[in-house]
């Protein structure tokens, strides 16, 4: 007969069940540190770049406005519009830029930071002062109505130290996990020894013998 997948679950689940505990735990680990070991070393690490602009209010401006102007600024910043006036400088496509920056805003302070991604740490500061640059140059240009200026505050610097994780880390990130799913499979194991497919023993009857004895006994009563 066929094993049905449920079956063959099973099967895997009750011979794991008649390891020992720590040699199935030990092992999930083990297999587990090594994938994620081997993850972290084969992954180019990559590196991040940060520049910083700064929003400031132009004659009698509120600075509550040049908060506000920060927000919307750092909302556009990723814009297509201004990638596309970035990529020259930067000198690689737009949609490269697209996946590799992003643009955060504080509540507290009008500034927008512009950070961008890269396997290679020069690429990833360019990238950064690439897209400022464009974005300064976008708000500046539209200075006389909103009255506030765009102002680079810190351009960003080629990174010594990758942002990614290390093997070491995605290795006992992997060990982890390993030694978790191991432990469920441990838990979910059946108690018994007893397979499915094998027949449930038969309810026991008592013979003529002690049947008929069982009757005379109680007729004496």
């Amino acid at each position: 007969m066929t094993n049905t997948p449920t079956s063959q679950h099973r099967q895997f689940l009750a011979r794991v069940g008649r390891l020992p505990s720590w040699s199935v735990l030990a092992a999930g680990t083990l297999v587990g540190g090594l994938f994620g070991g081997a993850y972290g070393m084969l992954t180019p690490p990559t590196y991040t770049a940060t520049s910083y602009v700064v929003a400031v209010p132009a004659g009698t401006t509120e600075s509550n406005s040049a908060l506000g102007f920060a927000q919307a600024y750092g909302r556009v910043a990723t814009q297509l519009a201004v990638l596309a006036d970035a990529q020259k400088r930067a000198g690689v496509p737009v949609r490269t830029l697209q996946r590799s920056v992003q643009a955060a805003t504080s509540p507290d302070a009008p500034m927008v930071a512009v950070s961008a991604t890269s396997s290679r740490p020069g690429l990833a500061s360019t990238m950064a002062n690439a897209v400022s640059h464009a974005l300064t140059r976008q708000a500046n240009g539209a200075q006389d109505s909103t009255h506030v200026q765009l102002v680079q505050f810190s351009k960003a610097v080629k990174p010594t130290e990758p942002t990614s994780a290390s093997s070491a880390v995605t290795g006992l990130v992997g060990a982890s996990a390993g030694g978790l799913l191991c432990g469920l499979a441990l838990l979910a194991r059946p108690r018994g020894t007893r397979q499915d497919d094998d027949p449930a023993p038969a309810a026991s009857v008592p013979g003529p013998a002690a049947a008929a004895d069982a009757q005379g006994k109680r007729g004496k009563r």
